[in-house]
């Protein structure tokens, strides 16, 4: 018997009140927009052991992949775009996005 692939993934997310925050790889400028799996990533304080890697087509200029991001979570886990923000990151590679909703519900999605 064979484990799940997915299983073995580091946790990428923590959550909150009003849902998670998940923690993003992205990958600007790609030839797609695509969620892909969760990564893992050199261990920071504050941070989860994992990252949800998300390639979007849009170029990291005047925050337009963060927008890009943004809505590639929103249309992936099945919410309203309102409902995904920046959260860390602006500016990094390494992003931390909030989404608002049943936290059981988006970690469904999320594997």
């Amino acid at each position: 018997m064979t484990a799940d692939p997915q299983s073995l993934a580091p946790q990428c997310w923590q959550e909150t009140q009003d849902g998670i925050i998940l923690a993003v790889k992205a990958q600007p400028g790609a030839r797609r927009t695509a969620v892909g799996a969760v990564i893992e990533a050199a261990a920071s304080p504050g941070w989860p052991p994992g990252r949800l890697k998300v390639a979007v087509s849009a170029p990291p200029e005047d925050g337009r992949a963060n927008e890009a991001i943004a809505a590639a979570l929103a249309k992936h886990f099945g919410l309203k775009p309102a409902s995904v923000t920046l959260e860390t990151g602006g500016t990094s590679r390494d992003k931390k996005f909030r989404l608002a909703g049943d936290a059981g519900s988006l970690l469904a999605r999320l594997s």
